[in-house]
């Protein structure tokens, strides 16, 4: 299929004299007996999370996009019978506008990078949409996409809009900074030659965490052309979290150093310009405190005690500032401030030790 067609495939093409008009461009009609691709095949990762899937797949299957025109392909990451059935009535649905809807049973290595890998090889188009079972695309999301995927891009990321209420938890604020984010995977497009010639996505990336900023950084090395198209809507929901859930999400950080050695001047200049020195001093003067006790140096412990006290409250008034003020939220962020520098230069230092780099 010729490249530009991505931008213009998108209403019923009409034959003669052997080519295919759509929207004005003239693209010559496949040979007898060899079928054209499909403008584009959607990879949707999911693990667990059946009632979300459900609710993206219900988004997914009413594209304004002829269902003759795309697939579908769900990768179950933890295989399921309950993702399987939803993915199976959707299916059934879809078949009845002629849209193919595809179930792939991810039996490892796992991880959302593995399972987004699964699905781009299984695609039968040449160009490749994501998004996540948490998301909802507009119904217009790949029309747009696809119209801003011109000859000359090789990839192109949409607009993510993440609604919060009035009051929002530190939880809330922090997720939604996903809606700023340069380049994600909950809502891009990617040519399958370039996935190809980069050999997709890196699998070391077990968790749901920097392995769209690699795959960005390695676009970006591998020279390609890559576009913002704001009209490629997708809506993330904040998903509702346990209490304490800052404190579960620091253990993602060890793959910060995975990124950072892969990537020293980008990570530097688009994810964190320095070290988290505010971290080390809490946790320096933490030390501090209880070697000046256990050594009996008590002016040694009360000075160090009072800069851990006072940092340690500095960073709970930073996470409280501009989000809910309930008596279960403040007490939240009392507690998971004293945690998580601790827990975020540990998870830095296994990080650094897992992937042998350098990194602070």
């Amino acid at each position: 299929m010729d490249r530009h067609a991505y931008s213009s495939a998108l209403p019923q093409a009409s034959m003669a004299g052997g080519k295919a008009q759509r929207d004005g461009v003239e693209r010559r009609a496949a040979p007898a007996g060899l079928a054209l691709r499909l403008p584009v095949s959607v990879v949707v990762p999911t693990c667990g999370r059946a009632d979300l899937l459900n609710r993206c797949m219900a988004a997914l299957t009413g594209q304004t996009l002829r269902g003759a025109d795309m697939e579908i392909i769900v990768v179950d990451d933890a295989p399921s019978d309950a993702t399987r059935d939803v993915v199976g009535q959707w299916a059934a649905q879809a078949a009845r506008r002629g849209l193919a809807v595809r179930y792939v049973a991810n039996h490892g290595p796992h991880g959302p990078a593995a399972a987004r890998n699964r699905g781009w090889r299984h695609g039968r188009s040449e160009v490749i949409a994501f998004t996540d079972d948490d998301t909802v695309p507009d119904a217009n999301w790949l029309r747009h996409g696809l119209m801003a995927l011109d000859v000359d891009v090789d990839a192109l990321w949409g607009r993510i809009t993440m609604p919060l209420p009035d009051n929002p938890t530190d939880y809330e604020r922090d997720a939604s900074h996903l809606a700023t984010a340069e380049f994600v995977t909950a809502n891009c497009f990617c040519r399958k030659a370039m996935l190809q010639a980069l050999d997709g996505f890196d699998e070391r990336f077990r968790l749901a965490w920097r392995e769209d900023s690699d795959f960005h950084f390695r676009l970006l090395a591998q020279g390609a052309r890559i576009r913002h198209a704001p009209d490629a809507l997708v809506v993330h929901p904040v998903r509702p979290a346990k209490w304490g859930v800052s404190i579960s999400q620091q253990k993602k950080i060890q793959f910060d150093a995975l990124l950072y050695k892969k990537h020293p001047r980008l990570y530097r200049e688009k994810i964190r310009a320095t070290p988290r020195w505010d971290y080390y001093l809490i946790v320096a003067s933490l030390l501090a405190t209880v070697l000046g006790t256990a050594l009996g140096y008590r002016t040694l412990a009360m000075l160090a005690a009072a800069v851990w006290l006072g940092m340690t409250a500095w960073l709970c008034a930073i996470r409280l500032k501009n989000t809910t003020r309930t008596a279960g939220h403040v007490v939240e962020m009392a507690l998971t401030s004293a945690a998580i520098p601790v827990l975020a230069v540990w998870w830095r230092m296994v990080g650094a030790a897992r992937f042998r780099v350098l990194f602070l």
